[in-house]
């Protein structure tokens, strides 16, 4: 009667010491998405502090362009105002979109491609947004890792008694549809 006893202690601590390491396993998880999500966040701090100077560095040569300018602000707004994940995805496509507006439009004089502190800034701004690529494929693989955690046996049980949801992915098609050249095809080029 004692062994079966023993036994049954055994048996529950070995279900607790599992259901405590699976706990422990999906909170780390958990942990190392928000984390990554922060790197994004950084980085999109980042750009949106460069894009003013940026901004104020080639208004005064390109003073007719003012929609250009309307354009890149209005994205940047609408993006810092983002709440949720697919919100954000469309208006950070939007932002790079209106960046890349402004670029072409620079690309086309000759004062501003020659002035360093615009090129400081566009390629602070380049590399920054290679660093937000970077981030984000990061945060993606991180929340792959972590919903895979929470949909196989037998973690699933303890995922779902614990209430742990999923998170979104940061979806990248509608960052890719941002980088298309032909949306540029009504910009002027002025040499």
């Amino acid at each position: 009667m004692i062994a079966v006893v023993w036994i049954l202690v055994g048996f529950i601590a070995l279900i607790l010491t599992w259901a405590l390491y699976i706990y422990n396993k999906l909170v780390t998880l958990r942990n190392d998405v928000k984390n990554a999500w922060s790197q994004i966040d950084v980085q999109l701090k980042r750009r949106y502090d460069l894009i003013p100077n940026l901004v104020a560095a080639v208004r005064g040569a390109m003073e007719h362009e003012k929609t250009v300018f309307e354009k890149v602000v209005a994205a940047r707004t609408r993006a810092m105002a983002a709440s949720r994940m697919q919100e954000m995805a469309a208006a950070e496509a939007s932002l790079t979109s209106s960046l890349q507006g402004l670029f072409f439009v620079i690309e086309g004089y000759p004062a501003l491609r020659s002035n360093e502190n615009v090129m400081h800034l566009q390629e602070e701004l380049v590399s920054t947004e290679n660093r937000i690529a970077f981030a984000r494929q990061l945060y993606n693989d991180l929340v792959a890792n972590y919903r895979t955690g929470l949909e196989v046996f037998p973690d699933m049980l303890i995922a779902s008694a614990f209430k742990f949801l999923p998170f979104e992915y940061f979806s990248a098609e509608a960052l890719l549809r941002a980088w298309n050249p032909d949306k540029f095809a009504g910009y002027e080029r002025r040499n």
